[in-house]
């Protein structure tokens, strides 16, 4: 046993592919992941010692009582596909401040070794795209064969960007190992960027079912979407009444000094009518 990981089980995998998440942008990629974990018959498989890689910042305090350190979970899982084509899903709390490389490594180390040929990342791509459009979903590969499949099976490619954090160096790191990769990117306003986004998520979902032949009900990931649209819609409308109540004034309190003006000229008016 590798001290960095620990294995829960040891499976035969028929032909497995790796699909890993953490945190990210509008959090589309851990939307994903944690949803298919719920509604798919996924079991442990390995766990990494998260003390090898993060540094606790501080402690919980119960009752007085100070708790142990807290680490973010970083577990795998493994599905039977019936389509013979076998999921491994790794899914990480939380990003290391370091050791982000070595983290990546590790990953593929464990994926190979049930013999991973391939593997999938999720990301965010913010746009200009309204809150109320349906989002796109684009795909990168590691390579221009992998990309060129994308493309034959309908998935736009993109001109360049930056994936930030693991869900992008995860990709980096398995071309060096020459390992096929895929990230699919779901499209996310910039201006709400910093909310959970399960709209682009739930895109993305529906190209994993296909691109990895599962057979996943998606109606509670299009409920969760359809109410956070109508979430964001709502923040968006309390937004600009804000804007307009601090740009503007209420044409009602900019005309009273000419209503005093108008009382004014009639008085003025009476004045010289008596004085005639």
């Amino acid at each position: 046993m590798d001290k960095k990981y620990k294995l829960n089980s040891r499976p035969k995998l028929k032909s497995p592919c790796l699909l890993a998440a953490w945190p990210g942008i509008s959090n589309v990629a851990l939307i994903v992941a944690t949803y298919l974990a719920r509604k798919l018959e996924f079991k442990e498989l390995a766990e990494i010692d998260s003390p090898s890689f993060f540094d606790p910042i501080g402690v919980l305090v119960k009752d007085g009582v100070v708790e142990e350190p807290q680490f973010p979970q970083n577990r795998f899982y493994y599905l039977k596909n019936k389509q013979d084509n076998d999921i491994i899903l790794f899914i990480g709390e939380d990003q290391p401040s370091a050791k982000s490389y070595e983290l990546a490594n590790l990953i593929l180390d464990v994926g190979q070794r049930f013999g991973v040929k391939k593997i999938y990342t999720c990301a965010a791509a913010r746009t200009r795209i309204h809150h109320s459009e349906q989002p796109r979903a684009w795909a990168v590969g590691t390579n221009p064969q992998v990309a060129n499949e994308l493309v034959e099976r309908g998935l736009s490619g993109s001109g360049n960007l930056q994936i930030s954090g693991l869900n992008g160096l995860l990709l980096g790191v398995a071309k060096e190992r020459n390992i096929d990769g895929v990230c699919l990117l779901g499209e996310v306003p910039s201006y709400a960027s910093r909310l959970q986004n399960p709209m682009a998520a739930l895109v993305i979902v529906q190209i994993l079912s296909k691109l990895l032949q599962l057979e996943v009900d998606i109606s509670e990931l299009e409920q969760i979407a359809s109410e956070a649209k109508q979430h964001v819609s709502q923040i968006a409308a309390e937004a600009m009444e804000d804007y307009i109540d601090y740009f503007t004034e209420p044409i009602w309190e900019s005309g009273d000094d000419d209503d005093d003006d108008l009382d004014n000229d009639d008085d003025d008016d009476n004045e010289e009518a008596s004085n005639n």
